[in-house]
């Protein structure tokens, strides 16, 4: 019941100023700041009216013009025309469409802002009525300023970082989802031609399998989840039992073995990846050369340019990256583990494997589920261990332009840098986030994490 009534208290105290409010505060929504000069603060209100008025001039002179054209994404498609003036042919270019899209968006932004604006200072010109009505006057513009840095002062340094994650991060991912909804590819780019609007081809085409792209999306689809799964996994799995081994009584010079493993991490993990690359290449590579010399194989082994040992390879090479930092997330999760229940275990019969599998993984999973959720996340998006180990190799015509090794952001890389097909990689973009929301949500709501969070603090 009280979830139900949130919306409408919020909605309240949303119109309250229009409700409540006196003519002049009303007036205000026409005239912003209107309501704070007529009672004194003309200083604000100056400020709030020429927001206003420089607002509208934006918008009526730099944003309606790439708004008309928003629906289209531009009317002329360019080519020959007859100047009838100078009786020749001219060529002309066609509307860029990317040029009216990206204006668009961020007209759009502005427009929001200017909302937001209007409605802080419709808020401002109530509170000065209300301060009024109570006999108060109401506060100057050197008390406003002086607040900012006092008891506002969170809001005041949290305006830029906010306004720059606007600006550098949302506005981009919403250019980024509309892209989705067009044909922009190589064949419509400026100032060859333009791109338009497709709806939700693009998504059909994806999901549909029919096509090429199609199928190589959901073949892509199955690598990357199968990736995910043992890349977040079978790291969890050594990287406990090593910090374990570690931890074990009786086991010397433990802050030694914990050094290697950290240093370790600090070589940044493309070196490793591309060292391993430089090991693993060719048939006559250094590992090849190596494993015949002393008599393991007979033939080379196609490390990174046959789909099954590529695939294998990027698994185990990954988990010489991600082992380190389950050790050292684990180790101190393992030494909080009561004692008592180890020593129950063992009244109770429980070799080593049960009391691993009762007592250690159920405690593990449970402080460990946010971060298990996390790097599963992570994998699914893991850039770097795929593309410098094996560039999404071997290539296969059923894989539409990716590799068998290729996951979907690397996928979505090739297709925008390489193929400059930016509507697919856009769709694939929408379509992993999706993926990974879900995952993500299902995954912790129906762990002990979330169920039983008190459990094991």
């Amino acid at each position: 019941m009280e979830s139900a009534k949130k919306p409408d208290g919020a909605f309240k105290r949303l119109s309250e100023p229009i409700r409540k409010g006196d003519a002049v505060t009303r007036l205000t929504v026409l005239i912003s700041g209107l309501g704070n000069v007529v009672r004194g603060q003309y200083i604000k209100g100056a400020i709030f009216f020429i927001i206003q008025i420089i607002s509208w001039l934006m918008l009526v002179v730099v944003g309606l013009p790439y708004l008309r054209v928003l629906n289209t994404l531009g009317v002329n498609d360019g080519g020959r025309v007859f100047d009838e003036v100078e009786e020749i042919y001219i060529n002309t270019l066609p509307d860029n469409s990317m040029k009216i899209l990206l204006y668009s968006v961020f007209v759009i932004a502005f427009v929001v802002a200017c909302i937001f604006i209007h409605f802080t200072a419709l808020k401002s010109a109530y509170a000065a009525q209300v301060e009024k009505e109570n006999g108060k006057k109401p506060a100057g513009f050197r008390t406003d300023l002086r607040n900012m840095f006092d008891k506002n002062m969170h809001t005041t340094m949290l305006g830029l970082p906010t306004l720059g994650v606007l600006v550098f991060t949302v506005l981009p991912i919403l250019f980024m989802v509309c892209i989705a909804f067009t044909n922009f590819d190589r064949s419509h780019q400026w100032p060859g031609s333009r791109f338009t609007w497709v709806g939700l081809q693009n998504f059909a085409d994806m999901l549909s399998g029919s096509s090429n792209t199609g199928a190589a999306f959901f073949r892509i689809l199955g690598w990357t989840l199968l990736w995910a799964v043992f890349a977040t996994f079978l790291n969890y799995l050594f990287g406990m039992i090593l910090a374990l081994m570690i931890n074990k009584k009786g086991i010397r010079l433990k802050g030694i073995w914990r050094t290697c493993f950290v240093v370790a991490i600090a070589v940044p993990g493309f070196v490793t990846l591309l060292f391993m690359r430089q090991l693993l290449t060719g048939d006559q590579g250094t590992m090849n050369t190596l494993l015949m010399n002393i008599g393991i194989i007979k033939e080379p082994i196609k490390f990174l340019t046959s789909t099954f040992p590529a695939r294998i390879t990027v698994i185990i090479v990954n988990l010489w990256i991600g082992i380190p930092y389950t050790i050292l997330i684990t180790s101190g999760l393992l030494m909080n583990i009561p004692g008592d229940l180890y020593e129950a275990a063992r009244i109770d019969g429980a070799g080593i494997v049960r009391q691993f599998r009762s007592v250690t993984m159920p405690y593990m999973l449970t402080a460990t589920t946010p971060y298990l959720i996390t790097q599963f996340i992570g994998n699914i998006n893991n850039f770097n261990a795929i593309y410098f180990l094996t560039a999404g190799d071997p290539k296969d015509i059923a894989y539409a332009q990716a590799g068998k090794t290729d996951l979907l952001i690397t996928w979505l890389y090739k297709l925008t840098v390489t193929y400059q097909d930016y509507n697919l990689a856009s769709v694939i973009g929408i379509i992993t986030f999706v993926i990974c929301g879900i995952i993500a949500l299902v995954t912790y709501n129906v762990t002990a994490s979330a169920k039983r969070e008190e459990t094991f603090r």
